[in-house]
């Protein structure tokens, strides 16, 4: 009878796990954009990437069966082949953009994503915080439940499989002419067998982890410290459409992609001494940092030598004359004083956090993207050979006041880059030596020629 009860409620354990498994919700709409359509398109759901804005999908085919639409997501130009009206229309507005195919997706994981999207779409932005920090961030649950579930299930058949070795050896006691053995809850689960099962269970449990935690080791999506300098790419490469590759010159001719020195920044700031926001609140930190006189408009000889107490009337000076200007005062009054002296601390503050304590010097910028030691990565490999655009990586950075790391940055990320980014073929001397490959194309044989086709899964490709 006990035995039957424990079978009994297994099996509502077991069917409710897979209902929950099969039912789309938001949680496992927003891992499947993540792994799947992120790349693409924006994660914002109203502004355009690679691909089109998703916010407002299902309302732009609500004239079509559903059927359509998931069979777009699945395979977007076998619809387009087809003749599909709605299908040409967007081929016809985002050519020769193709988009990947999600051939395994089930009909429950597109509703979740599409779930996903219209939660994102229709939520009110929160203009008072940015993206999370990584002591901010909740863990992720997505899988919780299923864990919780089948711990709960193996528990239960742990349980029911010693209630059936009690009873098979009363059974054995009974014919022996024995008395057979009655057991309370509490003597069988600290029977020897039940103590090595939770020792099973701990160990899993610890081990799974360890090697969880060891494989997000310095993956901190969404990371957006606070940098010496407020610095914004939305103004720079946004509003003054400035190219990434104008100050990350490193990007196109080596591994590193570098940061920017100071002289970089003197290439535009000689001339624009003030910000659109901040005012001299931050680019006075790039001249104390490099030592340019904003007043005589020359760089100060000898500067490395100067005291604090030298660079603190220049740059004081400075910001009370700009102050006065920008407010019509003809003298210093106290709101002057006040700003400059909050001008003043700000600098000091964020210049002398080096190992010497001088405010001259490079800026030490924090660092965001950090792929661990193992892994190889060479930035002009994919930016000059492979093409590849910035936003790929490293998201809407033209869109970003305080730049944050965008993606995961984790192996199974870039992996699936490689298996889905077509390889630009069309004009690249690189690739001349894939002649199969161009003979295919031409031929029609072959509709595309992806990073893993060259190699781009080889172990020995990232890690040497």
């Amino acid at each position: 009878m006990l035995l039957k009860r424990i079978c009994w409620v297994f099996s509502l354990v077991l069917l409710a796990s897979f209902a929950a498994q099969a039912a789309p919700t938001i949680e496992a709409g927003k891992e499947l954009f993540t792994a799947n359509c992120a790349a693409c398109h924006n994660k914002n759901m109203k502004d355009k990437l690679t691909g089109p804005a998703l916010g407002g999908t299902e309302e732009r085919w609500k004239a079509y069966p559903r059927e359509d639409l998931y069979s777009w997501i699945r395979n977007s130009q076998a619809l387009v082949q087809a003749g599909h009206p709605r299908a040409t229309e967007l081929w016809n507005q985002w050519k020769p953009v193709l988009m990947n195919n999600f051939t395994g997706l089930t009909d429950e994981q597109i509703e979740s994503i599409l779930l996903y999207i219209n939660d994102v779409y229709t939520k009110k932005p929160d203009t008072a915080k940015g993206p999370e920090t990584p002591g901010d961030q909740k863990k992720d649950s997505g899988n919780m439940w299923l864990f919780g579930g089948l711990a709960l299930i193996l528990a239960l058949l742990a349980f029911a499989l010693m209630r059936i070795v009690d009873n098979l050896g009363n059974i054995a006691r009974v014919q022996a002419g024995q008395a057979p053995v009655s057991r309370t809850l509490v003597q069988t689960l600290t029977t020897k067998g039940a103590v090595a099962f939770l020792v099973f269970a701990l160990t899993l449990i610890f081990g799974y982890k360890t090697v969880d935690n060891a494989t997000r080791m310095q993956r901190q999506q969404n990371y957006q410290p606070d940098q010496p300098v407020a610095f914004s790419h939305k103004i720079h490469s946004g509003v003054n459409k400035i190219d990434c590759q104008y100050c990350h010159d490193g990007a196109r001719r080596s591994k590193q992609s570098v940061i920017p020195a100071a002289n970089t920044c003197m290439n535009c700031h000689s001339a624009v001494k003030k910000g659109t926001q901040s005012g001299t609140a931050e680019i006075t930190k790039i001249f104390a940092s490099i030592g340019f006189d904003p007043i005589q408009n020359t760089y100060i000889p000898d500067y490395e030598n100067w005291s604090d107490k030298q660079i603190e009337d220049l740059y004081k000076k400075w910001i009370g004359q700009e102050y006065m200007a920008a407010n019509s005062l003809t003298a210093m009054n106290d709101a002057g004083r006040t700003v400059v002296e909050t001008q003043w601390e700000g600098i000091v503050k964020a210049l002398k956090n080096d190992s010497n304590g001088k405010i001259q010097g490079p800026i030490e910028w924090v660092r965001i993207h950090n792929l661990p030691d193992h892994a190889y990565f060479n930035h002009a490999q994919h930016v000059s050979v492979g093409q590849v655009t910035c936003q790929k990586c490293h998201g809407p950075v033209e869109q970003m006041d305080v730049v944050y790391q965008y993606s995961t940055l984790g192996m199974g990320w870039c992996i699936n880059c490689h298996r889905e980014t077509e390889v630009k073929f069309e004009g690249n001397e690189y690739y001349k030596q894939y002649e199969r490959y161009h003979q295919e194309l031409k031929s029609g044989d072959r509709e595309k020629v992806t990073v893993s086709d060259i190699g781009g899964l080889e172990c020995q490709k990232c890690h040497y």
